[in-house]
């Protein structure tokens, strides 16, 4: 990627420059890497009103064939530009090389698992009583606003996209500036597939919540689908709700680790490690409680604080490189400040990584990773997403406690069960209030499966049969028709 790389919005199949241009950062240096058009809300308007066009006047919410060949085309070109999305990532995002290519590979798998829902649609038909015919029907509901974050960006997007598409809907996508020059790399791929009518899917990059607040507002758009914080999860809940609109949320997430006294702590400590740096803890299923039972405490509390001493963190055109940096340098900042109020407040700071004092990393938004010990479970940092790698430990003795630990949040994401019983794993899971429960390991989700979360972290499902659902309408047709018996 050059400093001179330009990132448009995409709407109704053309490339817009409006908006101020500003500069796209790499937060592994603090280089320039291109440039952007912050979005003006008419771009987002002029979006919606291209998305809202394409779906009544175009075949694409009739011909699920159509969908259904245009989805498994753009896997097919997203699966050919891998390189060029793993790049992106790398330069923009901060992921080091393996998180870069272990999110680009999602994205294929996605879009083809999204080609096969295009093809069942499938209804009911029955004879209610003699004479009368009823059917229900699944209709796409239009225009889908969708909310796309920057801790994942390529991934995220097609997420939210594919089952969209598949519905039969036309979308907006709102790009984070953060985001901007994957926004401008996943615009192009969409761009490549002639099966997609222009304006079925627009791409805007916005700095600011405007564009956002209007795909909320907007009687054109019937269903948003957001990926972020709770508090804005909840502030775009409460607009849409006085239009009756329909909201997908996935929301945050304070994943649990919970470590039995039989677990494996040879598989455990390295998984462990990763769940609090991959991506420097900046996704929503970072384990960053750790909850360990007594008998094994020490010895997990001692390997860990080994293993997150010992992360090299750099920038990803390094090798060596095992953790990138947080987004930017308000974001150390913030990550820093909830770690000493943690400690003023009675934390035991095992390791104590805090802000990278390696002068080669000085431009860079790098925070070493940090262990707390805590036996307050009302601190805010076993409480609130601290999206950070920090991670909390508390020692718990009976199963029941460790259950009653791990349930004692406002999230319900992801949880994590480390056990080598045959029969407590399976319990414990049924016990805990979180979506996605891997049982000796973490986030171990599937693109095949529901995804989304309990509680405070979110509403709806991604991913799965069942992510289609929030795009689709029921509509119940009923005939009577003249018997003829014999």
């Amino acid at each position: 990627m050059t400093a001179t790389r330009e990132a448009l919005h995409w709407v109704r199949g053309e490339w817009l420059a409006d908006g101020p241009r500003r500069e796209s950062i790499d937060p592994a240096t603090g280089n320039v890497i291109g440039y952007f058009h912050d979005a003006p809300v008419a771009t987002t308007q002029a979006a919606i009103d291209a998305a809202a066009e394409a779906f009544a006047h175009s075949a694409w919410r009739d011909d699920a064939f159509l969908r259904a060949t245009a989805l498994g085309h753009l896997a097919d070109a997203f699966a050919g530009r891998q390189s060029q999305v793993i790049d992106t990532l790398c330069a923009e995002n901060g992921k080091i090389r393996p998180e870069a290519t272990f999110e680009a590979s999602l994205i294929p798998r996605a879009l083809r698992f999204a080609a096969g829902l295009a093809m069942h649609g499938f209804g009911r038909v029955m004879e209610t009583r003699p004479g009368q015919q009823a059917m229900s029907i699944r209709e796409p509901v239009g225009v889908a606003g969708l909310i796309i974050p920057w801790n994942s960006p390529a991934y995220l997007c097609i997420r939210a996209l594919v089952p969209a598409l598949a519905a039969g809907c036309t979308a907006v996508i709102k790009m984070p500036h953060q985001a901007a020059q994957t926004a401008a790399l996943l615009g192009s791929i969409i761009a490549s597939v002639p099966e997609i009518p222009k304006g079925v899917v627009n791409i805007v990059i916005e700095s600011g919540p405007d564009g956002a607040r209007l795909l909320v507002d907007s009687p054109l758009v019937p269903v948003v689908s957001f990926t972020g914080s709770t508090s804005t999860g909840r502030a775009i809940a409460r607009a849409a709700a006085d239009k009756l609109k329909r909201v997908g949320l996935e929301l945050g997430g304070k994943t649990p680790h919970l470590i039995f006294d039989d677990a494996d702590l040879a598989a455990v400590l390295p998984v462990l490690e990763k769940s609090c740096t991959v991506f420097a803890g900046q996704f929503c299923m970072t384990g960053s409680r750790v909850l360990v039972q007594r008998k094994v405490a020490e010895a997990v509390r001692a390997g860990l604080a080994e293993r997150l001493r010992a992360v090299r963190a750099g920038p990803a055109r390094d090798a060596s490189s095992q953790m990138g940096p947080l987004i930017d340098k308000a974001a150390v900042a913030r990550v820093d400040a909830a770690v000493e109020a943690a400690i003023a407040a009675g934390a035991r700071a095992i390791v104590r990584g805090g802000p990278a004092q390696d002068p080669a990393l000085a431009g860079g938004a790098f925070y070493l990773p940090t262990l707390l010990e805590i036996a307050d479970q009302s601190l805010p940092i076993a409480r609130d997403e601290t999206f950070g790698p920090v991670q909390t430990l508390q020692v718990f003795d009976t199963e029941e406690e460790g259950i009653a630990l791990a349930n004692d949040s406002e999230y319900g994401l992801s949880a994590c069960v480390w056990s080598r019983d045959i029969d407590r794993p399976i319990r414990v899971a049924r016990r805990l209030q979180a979506g996605l429960i891997s049982i000796n390991s973490w986030a171990n989700l599937a693109v095949e499966f529901e995804e989304g979360g309990f509680k405070a972290s979110g509403l709806g499902r991604l991913g799965g049969l069942a992510s289609v659902e929030d795009f689709l309408e029921y509509k119940q047709i009923t005939q009577d028709f003249v018997r003829h018996d014999h």
